[in-house]
């Protein structure tokens, strides 16, 4: 797959792109609103880049990328990553601590402002941001909606009863309730810091309705100006965007797994955290076998993280673990030691969960892209060399044959073989068998005739024979295919399977366990093909054969019962004796009033 088919594939969210050289070592970190757009131009019009950009994409051999929700997800996580991977072709860019960060102040009667400098000393912090617009922007709601002092006074309880403060300019001009004074008790300043908390929490839809009704209810009072106010207040909370889920003052380190499935194939990703930061991500892809619980599967897949990412995201300096906690969409089937494995049910947790989740998808899609992508490009793959590939046959099964049986409730039992070469259809090849030496519907002893005959004559005129043998149905149709092959000593040279309607497996002879392929793979599009065909074709048959036979059924002389009445009724009752004795409500049931009517009065002829 080449580097500009997997830029094709990529999806067109924001996110973070690596370039890589060819010892596999990152060489470059960059951001995009679009990943598709941005990497797409560094290829696009190579004569527009400056020199070093040129140098750059002429060392590029492969890429990744990380799916993020906005824009400055995006340029965030593009920090924390030129950081840590310090590649040659980047700026490195700033600490994450000079971007502002909301704090709120652990002191009494609480101080909200913007700050660069993290502090752990039990504060509260959001963020960062990376527009100081924004951060500038919320606080100026904050302090149109709340009442909170800017003074950096010691407000003790003793202090405040010492009456040592005075109030200030805020108070009079109605922008601060003058805690130093004792104008507000600590329960009522603790409510405001609540809201706020709130606010900056992406809380919003609770002030949202306020603000609406005290914008509604001023409008209706004629204080237009008033209202004019909320609604700014309103627009300005409507166009918050929740809070970082890069980084986040509440989660310090953990895991995050997920895995997305799609079919017998499994995709995963792996974020890593680092006092809140995102600092690895890792995509997987592997095949889950039928017996694999999806538990099984999970512990699997962060086993195989733990061992590909080593040790330096599992131990600290100090030898001691560095991650405790881990998130998971469900439990693994095996217990971790030293890690706390839990399912994260709301809040920021269950986010950061959600975005592993859409990085797995994305993955997921990017991966079958390029599958479809180098089946359609590399003429020299057709769907007969990966059907060869998937079933670890010695040859290339270029002559392909599929048989079906068809019959409705033992009437004109019959068997359709169609034939494929080169993966399209030989219809000159195709053959129709009458059932000979069965009686009644028995699909199984059909199949071992039809499959007999084919092939006994096929050897009596030398005719060439198939590589592969394809039955429509499941282990029990095969088993009795196989018998025939016995028969005539060609089970150790033709490739024979079946393929089950229901979830399309397949099945070898002698293996109990079903075979799933992809089921956008073209090999099992060719045989899903093979057993349409084969089905069409004998039914096709099947109905000429009884359209032209007068079907000798003693329903069909009853008048007004037609073909498809009398299909309906032997479906139901099995047989011509059971219609005549079943009960007229269940006549009704099966065929309707009119048909119940006139077999009632058919029956009641007899006697």
């Amino acid at each position: 797959m080449g580097l500009k088919d997997k830029i094709s594939t990529l999806p067109s969210d924001p996110g973070v792109y690596r370039f890589l050289n060819e010892e596999g070592v990152i060489i470059y970190i960059g951001k995009a609103k679009n990943l598709k757009k941005r990497v797409m131009q560094y290829f696009v019009d190579p004569d527009r880049l400056t020199r070093k950009t040129r140098v750059l994409v002429s060392k590029i051999a492969d890429l990744e990328h990380t799916v993020v929700e906005s824009e400055q997800d995006a340029l965030l996580l593009e920090n924390n990553l030129i950081k840590q991977y310090q590649p040659r072709y980047n700026i490195l860019l700033k600490d994450s601590k000079t971007y502002p960060w909301i704090c709120v102040k652990r002191e009494p009667f609480p101080r909200v402002f913007l700050t660069r400098r993290f502090v752990k000393d039990g504060s509260l912090y959001f963020g960062p941001y990376s527009s100081v617009q924004h951060a500038h922007h919320l606080l100026d709601l904050i302090n149109t909606l709340y009442r909170l002092r800017t003074c950096t006074l010691n407000l003790s309880a003793q202090a405040i009863e010492s009456g040592k403060y005075k109030e200030c300019l805020n108070y009079h001009i109605k922008k601060c309730d003058a805690p130093c004074i004792g104008n507000i008790s600590n329960e009522e300043y603790s409510a405001q810091i609540e809201g706020i908390t709130n606010l900056l929490k992406g809380n919003t839809g609770t002030l949202i309705r306020e603000f609406k009704s005290k914008m509604q209810a001023a409008a209706k009072e004629l204080d237009f100006e008033q209202a004019q106010l909320y609604k700014n207040s309103l627009d300005m909370l409507q166009q918050h965007y929740s809070k970082s889920l890069i980084v986040h003052p509440s989660i310090t380190n953990i895991d995050v797994f997920s895995l997305v499935f799609e079919d017998y194939k499994v995709y995963g990703n792996f974020l890593r955290l680092n006092n809140g930061c995102i600092v690895k991500a890792l995509n997987l892809e592997f095949k889950m076998n039928i017996e694999e619980e999806r538990e099984a599967m999970l512990s699997y897949f962060m086993q195989e993280i733990y061992n590909i990412a080593g040790e330096d995201i599992e131990k600290d300096d100090g030898g001691k673990a560095l991650v405790k906690e881990v998130l998971v969409p469900f439990l693994p089937d095996q217990e971790f030691y030293g890690k706390h494995v839990h399912i994260p049910l709301k809040g920021d947790k269950l986010n950061l969960l959600e975005l592993s989740t859409k990085n797995a998808n994305a993955f997921k899609f990017q991966r079958l892209k390029q599958d479809a992508l180098k089946y359609e490009e590399d003429s020299s793959v057709t769907a007969v060399d990966i059907l060869q590939n998937d079933l670890h046959m010695s040859v290339a099964p270029t002559h392909i044959e599929c048989f079906d049986n068809s019959n409705i409730q033992g009437t004109n039992p019959v068997a359709a073989c169609v034939v494929f070469k080169n993966g399209h259809p030989s219809k000159r090849d195709y053959r129709h068998f009458n059932i000979k030496t069965v009686v009644g519907a028995n699909d199984y002893a059909s199949m071992q005739e039809v499959v007999y005959r084919r092939y006994s004559r096929l050897l009596a005129e030398n005719a060439p024979l198939p590589q592969l043998i394809l039955i429509d149905g499941g282990k029990g149709q095969l088993h009795f295919a196989h018998k025939a092959l016995v028969e005539l000593g060609l089970h150790d040279k033709i490739k024979l399977i079946s393929i089950a309607e229901r979830l399309e497996e397949l099945y070898v002879p002698g293996d109990p366990t079903p075979l799933f392929l992809d089921k956008n793979s073209p090999s099992l599009k060719l045989l899903m093909h093979l057993r349409d065909e084969a089905h069409r074709f004998g039914i096709t048959f099947h109905r000429n054969k009884r359209s032209k036979s007068q079907i000798n059924s003693r329903l069909r002389e009853i008048e007004g019962i037609g073909e498809v009445t009398e299909e309906k009724l032997l479906k139901h009752f099995r047989s011509y004796k059971r219609v005549m004795e079943a009960p007229f409500d269940e006549l009704v049931a099966v065929a309707g009033k009119k048909v119940a009517l006139t077999i009632d009065k058919s029956r009641n002829s007899l006697f």
